[in-house]
């Protein structure tokens, strides 16, 4: 079994293009949630969302390969750039056959999907583009990462929802710890901020209607309204220790377990026992080999719906008790939800406030909801904290929960 360190992270978000820039606003309290630019939603009910701003495909994607892109895999691969240049990976010391790809998406090319059903519908099935199936099919974020760096190991997509960034790193980690490769690209991207997503998410009643940038997402607040989308990616080199010590890799922290379960229960509803995400949990605190007393910090999956946040505090009370001082914080006030993207991006916070050892907040909150009764971090910046273990949580539709647990470095 192999000790699985993190080498390079890369992250296009609401809040920030660059690991650096996005980490600063996280940690500064920096809200990239505003009014919805990309088409007219008047008719939604909705008006705000978390977009990606001032995204230069030009950067790190190239032009020319964005055209055989769907924007989100155009958001994959500019956070793999960025992730493999900060990580040194290259042709020199890596071995194709020792590098592969998995990666998480929700949905996958929904733009493109929508586009090209409207030109069927209003031009003729002639007028489709022959690029529409390789564009929106879920895969292609890591089939692209892969061509992009030769990645002949395994590649592979993961789709479950909420939790798919999540699970993607979990199952990357898995390949590494059992030796069956030595280093692994691995997140999750989604770009849903569109019609047809807005819409569908509307129809749901999941979406909060609050026009207010700073009111629209709080995470275990009593006046929490429904979650706000987002979008974006985020990728994490995922690494052996040993092949990272052979060529003198900075790491940046330690992946020590990932649990994954579900519930069973509902189809968009949470099991309001949060029985389920409790045993996952549980399942990477055990991988892990520590105790929940050990755990110092619980990034939450935390929407803001109030089945969620509910049955998540409920969950986190089942495996830390009710009276724990474990810290917790839903980084989603300020990012809203980027569904599958949304474990990725929170993997790098989350890795990145044991680095600090500084936590983030859980923005915009004034009055805690009493059923959700966690210790959360209240301050509207990071706060200074002494923390070896983290824990991060997702949890999808369908009943997807999944869970990493990180380790502050250390040899």
């Amino acid at each position: 079994m192999s000790r699985v360190v993190i080498t390079g992270m890369g992250a296009v978000t609401p809040v920030g293009n660059d690991t650096d820039s996005f980490l600063n606003n996280i940690f500064a309290g920096k809200i990239g949630i505003a009014p919805i630019t990309k088409f007219d939603a008047s008719e939604t009910g909705i008006t705000v969302a978390a977009e990606v701003k001032d995204f230069d495909v030009q950067k790190r994607v190239g032009k020319k390969a964005a055209r055989r892109m769907d924007l989100f895999s155009q958001y994959a691969v500019d956070s793999a750039v960025a992730a493999v240049e900060q990580a040194g990976i290259n042709a020199d010391n890596t071995d194709s056959y020792d590098l592969g790809v998995i990666y998480g998406s929700g949905i996958g090319g929904l733009t493109t999907i929508q586009n090209q059903v409207i030109k069927m519908y209003t031009k003729g099935p002639e007028r489709v583009s022959p690029m529409f199936v390789p564009t929106s099919i879920v895969n292609m974020a890591a089939g692209n990462i892969a061509m992009r760096f030769k990645a002949k190991n395994i590649c592979t997509a993961i789709v479950t929802a909420c939790s798919s960034g999540t699970n993607a790193i979990g199952e990357a980690y898995r390949q590494i710890k059992e030796n069956r490769a030595q280093v692994m690209l691995t997140g999750g991207a989604e770009a849903s901020v569109n019609e047809i997503g807005i819409a569908g998410f509307a129809a749901l009643t999941a979406l909060s209607k609050e026009s207010d940038p700073a009111r629209a997402s709080l995470p275990f607040d009593q006046e929490r309204s429904g979650f706000v989308m987002g979008e974006g990616a985020a990728t994490l080199v995922l690494e052996s220790w040993e092949h990272a010590q052979k060529r003198g890799a900075k790491i940046l922290g330690e992946i020590v377990g990932y649990g994954s379960t579900c519930d069973a229960y509902h189809i968009t509803a949470p099991d309001p026992s949060g029985e389920g995400a409790a045993r996952a949990m549980q399942q990477a605190i055990a991988e892990a080999g520590i105790e929940p007393a050990q755990v110092g910090y619980i990034n939450a999956h935390g929407t803001a719906t109030h089945a969620n946040d509910a049955g998540e505090a409920k969950a986190i009370n089942l495996v830390f008790g009710a009276d724990s001082s474990v810290k917790v914080s839903s980084t989603k006030s300020m990012t809203g939800h980027l569904l599958g993207a949304a474990g990725a991006i929170e993997a790098v916070i989350t890795a990145a406030a044991l680095e600090k050892q500084e936590l983030p907040p859980n923005v915009g909150l004034t009055q805690q909801d009493p059923d959700c009764q966690v210790q959360l971090v209240r301050a509207d910046h990071g706060e200074p904290a002494q923390v070896e273990y983290a824990i991060s949580n997702s949890l999808g539709f369908g009943g997807h929960n999944a869970v990493l647990a990180f380790k502050k470095w250390s040899e």
